[in-house]
């Protein structure tokens, strides 16, 4: 415990923020957290309707980082967690019009439709790869392709990033995006063997291979409830707009609520904002915006589109994770979840649910479509990829206009600009996924790390 309790606000009641928040709590520090909503867990959204448990963000949560399984042991969520069913590790993409499973195994990559003997050949002659250092980043594309074929950047890549960052692996920075890949050339020249030594190492420093996929009963907001639940009553202001900071020692936040404006004073502020909340920020008695050129980092707006079938409405039997969709497959959808099958108790007996995702980088015009647009778009991709012939008889639609950060070519910029603002304000750091990565479990860590920053700044 420390000797004094100084204040400290956090902004953004995310899983960043809330993570970092409970953090300091803990170690005794006086907390103030701020949301702009009306409740907390920022992206992650879990909705209980007609017997459906519905994901509107994130869908599940990697359990693979130290810090995320000690968060969840801390709260007391252990009891509740759901491990990711076994048939949930077969994945489908699609090839020729319909759902290819992605091989799982050496036999199976020999059997697979998905790919030429070309790209088989080439992927084992990847191994043979000398160690390489670029002087300039590139795309996650080019890399690939200068390693494989292009067919493998078409039907494994491209679906990957449509699920991942609802991107387009073209733009996408290899260094921000997938440092792994940038530092398994540097080091191995060989991706395959730079990844294979990545994962020998793990398993030295006693870390599992492969980290389950995992959710809560109740669904992935059970965390961020539990998480706002630990903090002290009163600790999260809710519905409360940042409007300026003006840095100091302390610094003094001005913010509005109810439509009244409140200022009060902090030793410590920590900002666990999204891109264009950051770019929006003002600082300072000239109200200067920093971090305006933040509103310049691409992020598409996607469409999740959750529908309930009665069992036999859907001829697939899916019998898997999901499936993802290439753009050489000129479809209106980036991917289909198995929602019911990846968890248990997602839908009513005799029931399934499908999650639909639409839109991101690749046709952003279609993710702004209202409801019944949306589903009259996708109904004959439903129709052709899982065999649904008749409507849905349940729909919960989420719209994100502004969805995942894209690391584009240029990243560092942005990443310059957030570390200039931690160096010339004393007190004040940053973190979330504009910044740490934009996983769940990203998230996690970056809280874990800014709290960090935090007890190291106020031990000195």
């Amino acid at each position: 415990m420390p000797h004094t309790s100084p204040t400290i606000a956090v902004i953004g009641a995310g899983i960043t923020g809330l993570t970092a928040a409970y953090r300091l709590s803990e170690r005794g520090y006086a907390v103030k957290v701020f949301e702009q909503s009306a409740q907390t867990g920022g992206a992650i959204r879990t909705f209980s309707e007609n017997g459906y448990v519905i994901e509107g963000g994130p869908n599940s949560l990697q359990l693979g980082a130290s810090e995320v399984r000690q968060l969840i042991k801390e709260v007391g969520l252990e009891p509740d967690l759901q491990i990711a069913n076994a048939a949930s590790k077969k994945r489908f993409i699609v090839r020729g019009g319909k759902f290819v499973p992605v091989p799982m195994s050496p036999l199976s990559f020999f059997r697979t439709p998905l790919f030429s003997f070309r790209t088989k050949c080439a992927i084992f002659s990847e191994m043979l790869t000398r160690a390489r250092v670029r002087p300039t980043d590139l795309s996650l594309a080019e890399l690939v392709r200068s390693h494989f074929t292009q067919e493998l950047v078409d039907y494994a890549l491209n679906p990957l990033i449509a699920g991942i960052y609802a991107g387009d692996p073209e733009k996408l920075s290899v260094r921000h995006a997938f440092p792994t890949l940038w530092e398994a050339e540097r080091s191995h020249g060989s991706l395959l063997r730079g990844m294979l030594a990545n994962a020998k190492a793990k398993k030295a420093r006693g870390e599992s291979g492969v980290a389950p996929i995992v959710s809560f009963k109740g669904g992935l907001q059970t965390l961020t409830t539990t998480l706002a639940a630990k903090l002290p009553l009163g600790a999260v202001q809710l519905k409360a707009t940042l409007e300026s900071i003006q840095p100091g020692r302390p610094h003094r936040l001005n913010w509005q609520e109810s439509g009244a404006y409140h200022t009060a004073e902090f030793d410590l502020v920590l900002l666990a904002l999204p891109a264009t909340s950051l770019a929006q920020l003002s600082f300072g008695p000239q109200a200067e915006r920093p971090l305006a050129l933040l509103s310049e980092i691409t992020q598409p707006p996607v469409s999740s589109l959750f529908l309930g079938y009665r069992r036999e409405q859907v001829g697939h039997p899916l019998d898997g994770f999901g499936g993802l969709v290439p753009a050489v497959e000129h479809r209106s959808l980036l991917g289909i979840l198995f929602s019911s099958t990846l968890f248990p108790d997602r839908a009513p007996a005799g029931h399934v649910g499908l999650t639909v995702f639409a839109g991101g980088l690749r046709q952003p015009d279609i993710a702004q479509l209202n409801t019944n647009e949306l589903l009259a778009r996708l109904g004959l991709d439903l129709q052709e990829l899982v065999g649904v012939t008749t409507p849905p008889q349940f729909v919960k639609h989420t719209y994100w206009p502004r969805a995942i950060p894209q690391y584009g070519l240029g990243y560092d910029r942005y990443l310059t600009a957030l570390g200039r603002i931690e160096e010339t304000n004393a007190g004040l750091f940053i973190g979330g996924n504009v910044r740490d990565g934009i996983s769940l479990q990203d998230c996690i860590k970056s809280g874990e790390k800014m709290a960090k920053k935090a007890i190291s700044f106020l031990s000195k």
